[in-house]
């Protein structure tokens, strides 16, 4: 005998959305096609100056752009595909990405944009960030 069980789309459609979703892991390994690259970077602090470390393989120092304004910092980049597809080849299999990549990010204090150094090497660009110096108080009399 068959069992009969009362189709109810709405609770299916939940069921699968949330199946896992406490057990999955938030990263995997396999990315979509449309899901663009991030930007990896550390952000550490010392000597009174933020020191940001971001890789960027494949990056060409000329195709880098930082950006500063005030506390905020914007990192972009382009990363070139230098090798088309030839006539009579077929591409089997490609992870490497190429586009444009844009990262910003907020630190806790303002910076003195004209005491800021990068380098660029390895595929590795190094940012030294120096904090603004905190304006002094001033006090006032009252008369």
């Amino acid at each position: 005998m068959a069992n009969v069980t009362r189709f109810d789309p709405f609770n299916d459609m939940v069921d699968e959305l949330f199946k896992g979703f406490l057990v999955r892991p938030v990263a995997y390994e396999g990315r979509s096609a449309l899901e663009a690259p991030r930007l990896k970077l550390d952000v550490t602090e010392k000597n009174g100056a933020y020191l940001v470390t971001a890789d960027l393989p494949g990056v060409k120092k000329e195709d880098i752009q930082v950006a500063i304004d005030g506390a905020q910092v914007t990192l972009s980049a382009e990363i070139r595909r230098e090798k088309e597809v030839a006539e009579g080849e077929r591409v089997l299999h490609s992870e490497r990405s190429f586009g444009k990549l844009s990262r910003s990010f907020a630190l806790p204090q303002e910076l003195d944009e004209a005491k800021a150094e990068a380098k660029f090497r390895d595929g590795v660009l190094e940012l030294t960030l120096p904090k603004k110096a905190a304006p002094a108080r001033k006090s006032i009399t009252i008369q």
